[in-house]
């Protein structure tokens, strides 16, 4: 009998089971509830992406009772300024860069009310998301085939002067051209005289308003950014343009 006890007592126990294979149970869960979580902060961020653009085409329709026409390759003649109450109360609604934007705008056209006929119809204004786009002809500044400007010029570069001494922007002159050849000595092509135009204007500009080099930049496009087709001479006279971009001072713009 003690010998039967004996034997009992020394028996091992059985060995458990092998776990089985794979995460536990509970980690599973737990992942599908962080993979929720995350969906739901992204559409968060969606909404908040959608809510963006909503205020960014209500600003245009905002823009558009001021009379300002937003295009990002072309120019326009300079529209009347639609100062209604309504308007007004539309502005106040908008950010602050927006606000600014929309001041420059009208400032630059009352610059312009009382100017010649040929220079409210060789220059104009459009804006874009980031700032705001003075264009004037060619004609208006330079010589034919040259970067030497015209006396009258100043009466156009003046403004700009104006407009940056009331905003603290940035500038960018930027020369266009059409697709017509040019072989001169001083301009073997469109890219050099494009060139040069942007940085005698900004080179005027600075030294008329006393601004810091830091400011501003000069860029030539020679025709790579046409706004109508070089096909008759009518477009062709409009390609030849500068632009004057303002922009905020934290937008790397060209």
């Amino acid at each position: 009998m003690a010998k039967d006890i004996e034997e009992i007592i020394e028996k091992k126990e059985p060995a458990p089971p092998p776990p089985e294979e794979g995460l536990p149970p509970w980690m599973a869960t737990f992942a599908d509830m962080v993979t929720l979580l995350l969906c739901f902060f992204v559409l968060l961020l969606s909404f908040a992406n959608q809510n963006v653009e909503k205020f960014r085409d209500a600003l245009g329709s905002i823009q558009g009772a001021f009379g300002v026409h937003e295009i990002r390759a072309k120019s326009e003649d300079m529209a009347l300024v639609n100062t209604s109450s309504d308007a007004k109360k539309a502005v106040a609604k908008i950010s602050h860069n927006e606000r600014v934007f929309l001041g420059v705008i009208m400032r630059i056209k009352s610059l312009f009310e009382n100017e010649d006929v040929d220079i409210r119809e060789g220059t104009g204004v459009t804006s874009d998301r980031d700032g705001v786009v003075f264009n004037t002809r060619v004609g208006l500044l330079f010589e034919p085939n040259s970067a030497r400007l015209k006396p009258e010029a100043s009466s156009v570069l003046d403004k700009i002067v104006k407009v940056l001494k009331d905003y603290k922007l940035n500038l960018v002159v930027r020369g266009h051209s059409d697709d017509t050849p040019v072989h001169t000595k001083a301009y073997p092509s469109n890219w050099e005289l494009s060139a040069a135009r942007a940085a005698v204007a900004l080179n005027y500009i600075l030294k008329k308003g006393g601004f810091p080099i830091s400011r501003a930049k000069a860029v030539g496009y020679a025709d790579t950014r046409p706004i109508a087709p070089n096909d008759t001479p009518e477009n062709r006279f409009r390609n030849q343009r500068v632009e004057f971009y303002l922009h905020m001072p934290q937008r790397d713009a060209w």
